[in-house]
């Protein structure tokens, strides 16, 4: 499995449809910020919009093809430009999602806006190796390679959105997931990949670090040990990992490492002892002070506030179920 690979299977994201927007010019979209573990995105099917910076710098121009997403997750306006007071939207809810749309008929916007949901506390550390704010051009699927996939499935979603198909809710969640995948495969193929993870994906010399750091992430790395397998110089591997990635080799290893602990810890069966070992620290105090400074809570508290929150989803179900079952009869 690629590096890459094991990374998304470490911190799952879960993409889900939220609204069809379909609207005439004028409108505007005033969104965010949404949960704290989530990432906004919205790809635009037909039309264009621009989308205002925040902080006061030059608007972006989204066109038809184009795939947004702001990991920053930050409260956003999109709009046509036109400058005109928007016409109000309504909101319809349809078997497997809710349409927005308004009466005005010029330029219409054809707009998927949904998420992208990591488990905490992953969320925090996959933001804080991808930009603010991201965009990708799909093209057409008559284009060729990671832009001709994405375009083939933003089109499929397109589809499932128009004939709401039984079974349409799953297919366009699971077909957003699959699209945060290839945004991130496309933007690291681009040269221009903003530092950060999709950098790093696009650097092939420092693969051979990175994906031996994921393989065996309990083994003591040092910095020579990397380099040699990069066939760099240890300066060389250091100041690539610098501009690359935002961070250094030593970094990314102990995300890695509390990344692995937080899931391991889930398992009410492996001690925490067995899990520093697991990630690599010899003495059991050490790992529970990386672990604190990492995630700002104990292994012993992490695993208190999972066993809760599980409690909590069993006492949910059940709680539905009984609300929902036939009555027995007498």
């Amino acid at each position: 499995m690629d590096w890459l690979s094991q990374l998304f299977e470490m911190m799952p994201v879960r993409g889900r449809l939220d609204l069809r927007c379909s609207y005439g010019v004028p409108w505007r979209i005033d969104q965010g910020p949404g949960e704290a573990n989530e990432i906004p995105y919205h790809a635009v099917l037909a039309g264009s919009a621009i989308l205002d910076d925040p902080a006061g710098g030059r608007p972006l121009q989204l066109n038809a093809g184009d795939i947004l997403l702001l990991p920053g997750n930050p409260r956003h306006v999109m709009h046509d430009g036109s400058g005109v007071a928007p016409v109000p939207a309504r909101n319809r809810a349809a078997l497997n999602f809710t349409i927005s749309e308004n009466l005005a008929s010029d330029a219409r916007l054809d707009l998927l806006c949904g998420h992208f949901a990591i488990t905490p506390p992953h969320d925090r550390l996959l933001r804080s190796y991808l930009p603010p704010r991201l965009v990708v051009r799909a093209g057409t699927p008559a284009g060729e390679g990671t832009a001709a996939q994405l375009a083939g499935l933003v089109s499929m979603m397109r589809s499932e959105a128009a004939d709401d198909h039984l079974g349409g809710r799953a297919m366009l969640n699971a077909l957003s997931t699959a699209m945060f995948a290839l945004v991130l495969r496309l933007a690291s193929e681009t040269g221009a990949a903003p530092r950060g993870l999709l950098a790093l994906v696009g650097h092939p010399r420092l693969a051979p670090a990175v994906a031996a750091m994921f393989k065996e992430p309990a083994r003591a790395w040092s910095l020579p040990d990397l380099a040699r397998l990069c066939n760099m110089s240890r300066a060389t591997l250091a100041r690539q990992f610098q501009e690359k990635l935002g961070r250094s080799a030593s970094d990314l290893l102990t995300d890695i490492r509390m990344t692995l602990a937080a899931n391991e810890l889930r398992r009410s069966s492996v001690s925490t002892g067995a899990v520093a070992d697991m990630v690599g620290y010899q003495s059991e105090a050490a790992f529970q002070r990386a672990f604190k400074s990492h995630m700002g809570i104990t292994p012993a508290q992490w695993r208190k506030t999972q066993e809760l929150s599980g409690r909590e989803a069993v006492v949910a179900v059940s709680t539905a179920a009984i609300g929902t079952s036939p009555a027995m009869p007498t």
